[in-house]
């Protein structure tokens, strides 16, 4: 007997091939989480809003316009030519007009109150300035000169005008309508009623008409007590610079109501208790 199996029996089952890189199924890959943050990475760019394009059209052509009419204004056509000077009373115009720096000949759109004001500001009469404009090159300036409220002697016995700061304003006429201040016993030739005498300057410029006409002279002393000295002649004694307003009222009621004497001092120092002293003397 032969020992060969069947030709069936026979066949072997096929050896299982080793799989190779080339041959061996290839794994899925998951490609579409990457291409998902590939997306997100690479956003597409929003276009630029319509209303934002016309503010950035708006805002150069504005810039455009500014620079452009900056330039012409600056021309020389536009430099001030004429100036007209009003208000000037006790100072020297020609000297006015050569300070203001307007006879420079500046641009007209540089020219302004406030500029000329300080290129003034060495004039003692001048305190503030108005100004307007006429294209192309006019300007026209009004100059708005310190109201004196008093006059008093400086030390080479000059009779001066007083401002209502104190300061002195220069030479005043002999006859000048405003009461005189006069600082008692004074320590030296300095003016003083910018310092140590200013009470006698406050009080001059709170004077109601009804009585300022009728002063005519405001002693200080050094302790800033003020005494009003009166045509008449008769002495109101203040004190220290306050309360004015019912001093002044007193002194109206006495005025009105009171038959005083040549010489004669009334003390408000308290407006409500009054007292009446004869002349002292002398």
């Amino acid at each position: 007997m032969s020992r060969r199996k069947p030709a069936a029996a026979a066949a072997r089952r096929p050896r299982a091939t080793k799989q190779t890189a080339q041959s061996r199924p290839s794994r899925p890959v998951k490609s579409q989480p990457r291409q998902a943050k590939a997306k997100k990475q690479k956003r597409e760019r929003k276009p630029i809003a319509t209303s934002t394009k016309v503010l950035l059209l708006i805002g150069l052509v504005v810039t455009t316009l500014l620079l452009g009419g900056n330039w012409i204004l600056h021309r020389p056509i536009f430099n001030v030519k004429t100036v007209h000077l009003y208000g000037v009373v006790h100072e020297d115009p020609k000297k006015v007009l050569k300070a203001s720096g307007l006879e420079l000949h500046p641009p007209l759109i540089g020219v302004s109150a406030h500029s000329i004001e300080h290129n003034l500001s060495t004039f003692r009469w001048i305190s503030s300035v108005s100004v307007t404009k006429q294209w192309p090159s006019t300007v026209n300036v009004t100059i708005h000169e310190t109201r004196p409220v008093a006059v008093a002697f400086n030390s080479a016995h000059v009779l001066e005008y007083v401002a209502a700061n104190g300061a002195d304003l220069g030479p005043a006429p002999i006859n000048a309508n405003y009461p005189t201040l006069v600082y008692l016993k004074p320590l030296n030739n300095s003016w003083p009623f910018m310092k140590a005498g200013f009470s006698a300057v406050y009080v001059a410029k709170k004077l109601p008409k009804s009585i300022a006409w009728q002063v005519s002279k405001i002693n200080v002393a050094a302790n800033g007590s003020v005494t009003l000295v009166m045509e008449s002649p008769v002495s109101f004694v203040l004190g220290p610079p306050t309360k004015l307003k019912e001093k002044f009222v007193a002194i109206a009621s006495v005025i009105a109501h009171t038959t005083l004497k040549a010489g004669d001092v009334v003390n408000v120092e308290a407006p409500t208790v009054l007292s009446v002293t004869g002349p002292p003397p002398s």
